[in-house]
């Protein structure tokens, strides 16, 4: 039975705990320094520990204790975790969106003797290892476009939104510069803007640029494909408010106090729904063709306990790539990317599942 220490008891990591839990092959350990969101946590087969991530000393000696660390907390605190991981010889895992933590820890990884995967999540994760299934379809590529909306169902305030994730990771993305392949050139494209309009299922939405959502791609299709992209989903008009309070009133540059505005300001919800969209175009047997791949993910219960839409693909996919690392479907050692990864092998893991309902 492998260990498995997940640092982080907010919605997500308290998710992996149970999933990986429930499952009956890991034993697990749930970690914060905040005593209050471990008590949340009433499973008595998830052990709970406190546990300050800043003291370098404590942390390795924790993450001796265990085979795998996932770390589920906000992404500035990543490379702290990875680089204790990397001295205790424990394999690492992330749900980071943030590329320069990313680079950090490709370094760390480097002639490391254990796993190093960062962007195990939703977005960056399972929607570029779809896409990327989906692009080695192709004899040329076109475009790879990839969009992802985490978004309630009832929208009702102005902004057509409520918080469902990490503030931090969302005003991270919302605000950072993002990668793409723009008419055959890698580059960075301005958050907030590429907007578009579009419809699924008879439902309209909106998509615009954010940062972090490609994983690696940028990198593995630079010079094999004229334009790449991802974008986030909102409902029509959040776009256009947000980029007021980011840009006209400056918030970008004052991140703490959008964070605490947004959180006073706009409610959680539990009945959430998770968009995910891949479009690819290019050549087959000498033909233009087009293919796609399309899901939407809403709340639910599993196993007398509700979740959310975002709780359970954020958190089902990092551990299902926890798990195939576990059966040796995944490199032992050094940087995993996600594309590394095989959509079927991910697609039919157990914990997957929900990207199939």
């Amino acid at each position: 039975m492998k260990r498995v220490m997940i640092i982080g008891a907010g919605k997500i990591g308290e998710t992996a705990a149970f999933l990986l839990q429930q499952s009956g092959d890991y034993q697990v350990t749930l970690a914060d320094s905040n005593e209050a969101l471990l008590q949340k946590c009433t499973d008595t087969n998830i052990h709970k520990t406190k546990l300050d991530v800043n003291n370098a000393a404590e942390l390795q000696q924790a993450l001796e204790a265990q085979d795998i660390v996932l770390s589920a907390c906000p992404y500035f605190l990543n490379v702290k975790i990875a680089t204790a991981a990397a001295k205790a010889q424990t394999h690492y895992f992330d749900l980071t969106e943030d590329v320069a933590t990313t680079n950090a820890i490709r370094e760390i990884a480097q002639n490391a003797n254990v796993t190093f995967m960062p962007q195990c999540g939703l977005a960056p994760g399972f929607i570029s290892i779809a896409a990327f299934d989906i692009a080695k379809q192709f004899d040329s590529l076109d475009s790879v476009r990839l969009r992802v909306g985490a978004l309630p169902q009832f929208p009702t305030n102005s902004l057509m939104y409520n918080l469902t994730w990490s503030t931090d990771g969302l005003i991270n993305e919302y605000c950072n510069p993002c990668d793409a392949i723009h008419e055959g050139e890698r580059k960075e494209v301005m958050p907030m803007e590429g907007y578009e309009r579009f419809a699924l299922d008879g439902v309209e939405y909106e998509a615009f640029n954010t940062s972090g959502g490609l994983s690696a791609l940028a990198e593995i299709l630079d010079g094999k494909v004229y334009n790449l992209d991802y974008k986030t989903v909102r409902y029509p008009g959040h776009c256009q408010l947000m980029k007021i309070l980011l840009n006209e009133l400056k918030l970008n540059k004052k991140r703490e106090i959008l964070k605490e505005i947004m959180e006073d300001s706009i409610p959680f919800t539990p009945q959430d729904v998770v968009l995910v969209f891949v479009s690819v175009s290019g050549m087959i047997n000498g033909r233009s063709v087009q293919r796609s791949y399309s899901r939407k993910i809403y709340n639910q219960e599993i196993a007398g306990k509700d979740f959310t839409a975002i709780q359970l693909t954020t958190a089902g996919a990092v551990c299902a790539v926890i798990d195939l690392h576990t059966k040796g479907l995944l490199p032992s050692n050094g940087f995993v990317r996600q594309e590394d990864v095989a959509f079927s092998d991910l697609i039919d893991n157990r914990f997957a599942v929900y990207y199939n309902n």
